[in-house]
């Protein structure tokens, strides 16, 4: 009887673990949309300053911009220690969160793809690994959890989308 309810505890407590990556993920990723709608072009700066690179493609694009990547950062850190983690575990969250997204950005713009437009899983993936792989002693998760999350973050993305387009918070249905 006493194994099982430590079973049950772990149980939980991995849960919890998903949970918190999943709840940080969605902030980090969810911030900068809603600062646009809020703030629309003010403060709007593009991180790459409009540089572009040898195949005529923008670094990174207009929509990749400081005030949301600090918006992002900074909410990310606060949410953190509501759910539990420690403030300097979600200001690492949020920067390589926001660095995944950028990273994504710069392989969509090689790759031709218009900004903003819609690559299934490269919009999610490199911003959701990048952070609970490099942070998953924080997060206290393992491999298979990892996947686990990448994966829910990916369904949420997916269905999430079409719903937020619909509330006229995202500009595109993806």
């Amino acid at each position: 009887m006493d194994t099982s309810i430590f079973d049950m505890t772990l149980l939980a407590l991995c849960w919890g673990c998903i949970f918190q990556a999943l709840v940080l993920l969605l902030v980090a990723n969810g911030v900068p949309v809603i600062v646009n709608k809020i703030l629309d072009k003010r403060w709007a700066w593009p991180i790459d300053n409009g540089l572009k690179m040898p195949d005529q493609q923008r670094l990174f694009g207009d929509t990749k911009t400081w005030r949301g990547c600090f918006f992002a950062v900074l909410l990310t850190t606060s949410v953190s220690f509501f759910i539990g983690l420690n403030a300097f575990t979600g200001l690492l969250f949020g920067l390589l969160t926001m660095a995944g997204d950028l990273l994504a950005s710069f392989l969509k713009r090689r790759r031709g793809n218009a900004e903003s437009s819609h690559a299934r899983g490269l919009d999610t993936v490199p911003e959701s690994l990048l952070p609970i792989w490099l942070l998953n002693d924080h997060l206290d998760i393992s491999t298979t959890e990892i996947a686990l999350i990448i994966g829910l973050f990916f369904l949420i993305e997916e269905f999430a989308s079409p719903i937020l387009y619909r509330l006229h918070i995202r500009k595109r249905p993806y």
